[in-house]
């Protein structure tokens, strides 16, 4: 068995690649549940408020749901390209692929795809995940014992502690701070559905603008990777560098989504704090969209001549014994 018949003797057969992340599914099961949960009361209300507590219900889970996603997702910074470049080690062949770098805030996404996919009679589709709050030393020397691609054992070396890019010490530290801003902003949004619902709402609003200022705060953290010279990553002829993706901008429409509604609760708070309380049910049974069952009232007549002529026949009669006596 030789290189030159396509075949390479001391690699395992290729796994499967990555497809999803299962941390997001289940957060993705998680809220879908409880949002199906909560949406089930919504018959039980009545008039334009069922409309109001809809828009509620889904707003607050989907802000919710991306301060969790966030974490764990890998597009925070990509970078890609279609290049020539050599498929393994001892080996001269060379394939045309497009090659993607997915930068999160707990490791990379490196993929690699063959154009076409089938080359050399293998299929050429890999996804890995390489983590760098664990030891990264370990996981490439485990990806240079299962003899991945060459494109992918270039990448994942420059985030070794060994290389002179240093790009782990940007991206972990950065990523670090980020997620934890992160899930105080989660915490925050936690407290701001307590106080609407007890409701507390003008310090309700004052949370939702927290949170809405913790996911700026992570997304200026993340941002410092963009502050100190980046490694170019050259592969073939070509070369790429990683910019901001999917993930960051997404937090920054969730934040501005969050300060939004906390300026407009604290204003309308402050502006028509009876009609805010209105709508937050505070207390007070509204009839103005329930025309048909609190317009009419029916009162029973044969009652209220009783109760109005009882206490004039108890009057009389005492006053009659009075006198007798």
């Amino acid at each position: 068995m030789t290189f030159y018949d396509d075949i390479y003797p001391f690699y395992p057969p290729q796994r499967t690649s990555f497809i999803v992340s299962g941390r997001l599914l289940t957060i993705s099961l998680v809220f879908l549940v409880l949002a199906v949960s909560l949406l089930l009361i919504l018959p039980g209300i009545r008039g334009r408020t069922r409309l109001f507590w809809m828009f509620r219900i889904i707003t607050s889970l989907f802000i919710g749901v991306v301060l969790v996603a966030l974490n764990y997702t890998n597009s925070w910074a990509e970078a890609r390209m279609t290049t020539n470049a050599t498929y393994k080690s001892f080996s001269n062949a060379v394939i045309n692929a497009e090659v993607g770098l997915h930068v999160g805030l707990y490791g990379i996404n490196v993929t690699l795809r063959g154009n076409p996919v089938v080359q050399f009679n293998e299929t050429i589709n890999y996804n890995e995940m390489f983590s760098w709050h664990g030891a990264i030393e370990e996981e490439y020397e485990d990806a240079l014992e299962r003899g991945l691609p060459n494109p992918i054992l270039y990448i994942v070396e420059k985030f070794t502690l060994s290389s002179p890019c240093g790009l782990i010490f940007q991206y972990r530290y950065s990523g670090r701070f980020a997620s934890a801003t992160l899930w105080t902003a989660f915490c925050c949004w936690v407290l701001a559905n307590i106080l609407f619902a007890m409701p507390v709402i003008l310090y309700a609003g004052y949370m939702m603008m927290a949170t809405a200022a913790f996911v700026f705060f992570s997304m200026v953290s993340f941002s410092t990777i963009m502050n100190v010279p980046r490694c170019v990553f050259a592969i073939g002829a070509d070369s790429f560098v990683t910019e901001f993706s999917h993930s960051f901008w997404l937090a920054l429409a969730t934040g501005v989504l969050c300060a939004v509604i906390g300026a407009l609760v604290v204003a309308l708070n402050l502006l028509v704090p009876e009609k805010m309380k209105a709508a937050f049910s505070v207390g007070v049974d509204s009839c103005e969209d329930e025309e048909d069952s609190c317009g009419e009232g029916y009162l029973n007549s044969v009652f209220l001549d009783r109760a109005m002529i009882s206490p004039l026949t108890e009057k009389a009669t005492a006053v009659s014994l009075r006198s007798t006596m």
